[in-house]
Formats: C-alpha cells, sequence, structure tokens
C-alpha cells in the first residue's frame, strides 16, 4: 500500500536581492527593500512530502533517517546562513523561495522519494516545487473582512431558511476572510522568481481586498446582485477577476483558496483538469496529519 508522509524542518537564514549587472538605482527599481545592502532574514519552514509502500513495520521510511538526512543536505547547510553564499547555485539566480524549494529538491531528491517541496518564507508567503524542470508554483496570503447574506432572490424567505438556515437570516452576517492566491510559472534563471512578487500583491490587493474588504457583499459588490455570496461562489469570482491580470504578470492562476472560517474552506482551480489532479487518492489519508 503506497502512503504520503511529510517531514517537517526549518532554518533562519538572510538573503538579498541584488544582481551585479544592475545599478543600485535599477536593483531598488527592480527589488524594492529587499535589494538593501546586507539583506535581510528570514525563520523558514520546510516540508518535505515522500511517497513510498509501506514496510512490515507500518512504515514508508524511518523518520529518523529522514530527519537525519534534510538536516545533512539542507539545514545545517542553510541554518544561520546568508543564502546568496550558501550554495553555488545561488551565484547565479537568487535565493527567492520558489528557487530555494527547487534547489533543495535537487539536493534531497538521490537520497529520499520526495514528491513535493514546500517552503514557507512567513506565514504569507510559500512555494510548491514538484520536480517538473523550472516550474514552481508560489502562494501568497491575505484576507479581508466582509458581510453576506444567503439568500437566493427568487426564492421565498421560508424556502432561503430551508436551504441556507441561519445564513439566510435579512441582515446577514460577517467573516474574516483568509485568501490563498497560487501562482504557477518557469523560475526565471538570473532572479529566481516566477513573477515579480510585489506587482502580483498589488493585483490581488487593486482588484480583490481594496474593493471587498469592510463591504456588504450582496449590496455592494455588483456581482452578487443577483449570486448568491457563498464561499464557492466568491472564490470563483474572485478566480476570474485575477486571472487576466496575473497572466498579465507573465504567470498564471492555478488555484483560489477562500477560507471563511476555522471549519469552512473552499478551493477552484483555473481548469478541471488542475482540479481532478489536485489531490491524488493516496494523498488523502495522510491529509489530516499535515
Amino acid at each position: 500500500m503506497e502512503c504520503i508522509i511529510q517531514r517537517r524542518a526549518q532554518f533562519s537564514a538572510s538573503h538579498r536581492y541584488w544582481l551585479a549587472e544592475l545599478s543600485e538605482a535599477e536593483n531598488l527599481e527592480q527589488f524594492g527593500p529587499t535589494a538593501r545592502f546586507p539583506g535581510h532574514g528570514h525563520n523558514y519552514v520546510l516540508y518535505v512530502s515522500m511517497m513510498g509502500e509501506l514496510d512490515q513495520y507500518g512504515m514508508v521510511l524511518n523518520l529518523s533517517d529522514v530527519k537525519h538526512t534534510i538536516k545533512q543536505e539542507v539545514t545545517n547547510h542553510l541554518n544561520f546562513s546568508h543564502l546568496n553564499e550558501a550554495w553555488p547555485e545561488f551565484q547565479q539566480t537568487l535565493p527567492t523561495t520558489e528557487y530555494l524549494a527547487q534547489v533543495i529538491w535537487q539536493r534531497l531528491a538521490p537520497h529520499l522519494p520526495i514528491i513535493n517541496i514546500q517552503l514557507f518564507e512567513h506565514p504569507e508567503l510559500w512555494a510548491d516545487y514538484q520536480g517538473n524542470a523550472m516550474e514552481a508554483s508560489l502562494t501568497v496570503s491575505t484576507h479581508f473582512s466582509a458581510a453576506h447574506r444567503l439568500a437566493h432572490p427568487q426564492l421565498s424567505y421560508e424556502d432561503n431558511c430551508e436551504i441556507y438556515g441561519k445564513c439566510a437570516r435579512p441582515n446577514g452576517h460577517g467573516h474574516n476572510y483568509h485568501l490563498e492566491v497560487t501562482v504557477k510559472g518557469n523560475i526565471h534563471p538570473r532572479t529566481g522568481m516566477i513573477v515579480d512578487l510585489a506587482a502580483l500583491q498589488k493585483v490581488i490587493e487593486d482588484y480583490v481586498v481594496e474593493p471587498f474588504d469592510h463591504t456588504f457583499l450582496n449590496k455592494d459588490i455588483p456581482y452578487f446582485a443577483e449570486v448568491v455570496p457563498t464561499a464557492e461562489n466568491i472564490a470563483i469570482h474572485i478566480r476570474d477577476l485575477l486571472r487576466s491580470p496575473i497572466h498579465q504578470l507573465g504567470a498564471e492562476l492555478h488555484k483560489v483558496k477562500l477560507i471563511e472560517s476555522p471549519n469552512n474552506s473552499c478551493e477552484v482551480y483555473c481548469s478541471a483538469a488542475e482540479l481532478s489532479g489536485a489531490i491524488p487518492p493516496s494523498f488523502v489519508p495522510a491529509l489530516a496529519n499535515l
């Protein structure tokens, strides 16, 4: 029986976004504060996902061996380091989150049956790499607060209450929504980036957070005048708002995840093929442990 296991590790490191072929003014224009000397630091959190057959002892791998391998190949090198100087790969390509995830994959792949590297630079920014040449994904997390009422305009109050329960009450209710936007693209061989992060964050702010924050969705967002603002419909609308402007940045929108509350969330993808392949059947039993 195949199973997916995951090991968590962490390290603290600094880095600087600076290209020698650019002037100081050009570096500051392209990378903003991250170009400042001598750099800045993060507490990175790494998740290594591995797949394999269960052995007679009920394990895919001995986790002590996995821990030792990650420490020997990755964290011993990177912890309390300046990433630009830690590994030779970063002499040519900047140590962005997405490129760092790719290089960690390359370091671990000869030793472990990895299927995904997920690297958090901080809780609102992380990358995933799955061994697909230069392709990786980058996720930005943000939030907005809004109220809504779940009531279909063509149904009676009694029918809406039957379908939506308390959420159909006339004056609505509110949520602190958490939004995760995942983009896919190829890592640039020099900048190490899938997309200009500041530009991506601005697109999300301009198209979603600023228009949606502190609104009554049914009344303040024209789309929801006739569409019930369930979490699913909100996520679909956000996906449709972001797809084109993200494409114009040179990346592709992959997924939108909307967390309405600790108990309710939904994910929408940009194609049916991505949805059907989002979670391999063998991965489902492991989700509860993530």
